[in-house]
């Protein structure tokens, strides 16, 4: 079991508030996704549940127990840092093994559950070896298996891919996405990668300025944001927002994602001038200057070729665009 409940959760350092009275629940075996951009307060808020930061006014629930006042390493959850916090005189199969050893488990039963988790990430030619020996992402594996040994309701993940390279990145986070299955566990991950987010999370949590914009299912909150800020975090590269009154739309603000603006060089809605255009094999993406609406960005699939400096003309499908009033409110 690892289900956990938010209420009225609040954090302030002196007159600063933080985070601002949150209601969430987290199900039982999910994996939760905060994401946001930097000082938006999903790192506070994972520290608050994991006990690393006090919480200020509301309570944490884990399977329906209070655990606010409870000690870090008593609360049932595991957290894997940013920056590893690997003991460096230790060897892996003792970083792993040294939380069970202090808990007084048997030596044979933390031998088992080292075993059992180093097999999971392909730890075992690594046990004898320290840190220092050891590639980013390969620390990165045993700082998850310390966590896995102690077979916690539930995991918090604090941005545990950001100092790896690109390839190493994508292949950890299909490695995390793997042991989320046969764990079969509770997760819960803190990214400001909103790649990060939509190819791992069962439900994302939008945050900004210390409170929820949004909560849903990646694919949900892709096609039915709420607002103008999640509608412009979440998709990569961002949606397009168009002056309405250029348009004659009764909204503010029409948005519109980037597979869903049509190009031409001979006619068009919009007339542009393109100002840089991005040839990646399988997608091109096209960026056009235009009046009033500012720099706008065309998705291509395949291989197209446009110049710099040329005249283009951008048309929204009709059927997929967005409409927000002055608040950046979505209008239905």
């Amino acid at each position: 079991m690892g289900a956990l409940e938010l209420r009225g959760v609040t954090k302030s350092f002196g007159k600063t508030e933080v985070i601002k009275g949150i209601d969430l629940s987290v199900r039982d075996g999910e994996f939760a996704v905060f994401v946001g951009p930097s000082g938006c307060g999903k790192s506070t808020l994972l520290r608050m549940i994991a006990g690393l930061e006090d919480v200020t006014s509301g309570s944490v629930r884990l399977d329906g127990e209070d655990v606010t006042g409870v000690a870090p390493a008593k609360r049932g959850m595991a957290m894997v840092f940013q920056t590893y916090a690997l003991y460096p005189h230790l060897t892996v199969r003792d970083n792993m093994s040294l939380a069970l050893r202090q808990a007084g488990v048997p030596r044979p039963q933390v031998d088992s559950d080292v075993a059992r988790a180093s097999a999971m990430l392909a730890l075992d030619p690594y046990l004898d070896r320290r840190p220092a020996e050891l590639s980013g992402g390969q620390r990165q594996r045993v700082a998850i298996g310390r966590a896995i040994v102690r077979t916690p309701k539930l995991f918090l993940f604090d941005e545990p891919l950001s100092n790896l390279d690109a390839a190493l990145r994508v292949a950890t986070r299909i490695e995390i996405a793997r042991l989320h299955r046969e764990l079969g566990s509770t997760m819960i991950y803190v990214t400001h990668d909103q790649v990060e987010a939509m190819t791992l999370a069962d439900r994302i949590v939008v945050l900004r300025a210390g409170a929820v914009e949004q909560v849903g299912a990646p694919m949900e909150l892709y096609n039915d944001p709420a607002n103008t800020f999640v509608a412009g975090f979440i998709g990569s590269p961002k949606m397009n927002f168009l002056r309405g009154a250029a348009l004659g739309d009764r909204a503010d603000t029409v948005g519109v994602r980037p597979e869903h603006l049509a190009i031409s060089r001979s006619n068009g809605t919009i007339q542009g001038t393109v100002s840089h255009v991005e040839k990646l094999g399988g997608e091109t993406l096209v960026y056009a200057r235009t009046e009033p609406h500012g720099l706008l960005t065309v998705r291509l699939f395949g291989e197209h070729h446009f110049h710099v400096d040329e005249t283009v003309f951008l048309t929204p499908d009709g059927a997929r665009v967005f409409r927000f009033d002055t608040a950046g409110q979505r209008l239905r």
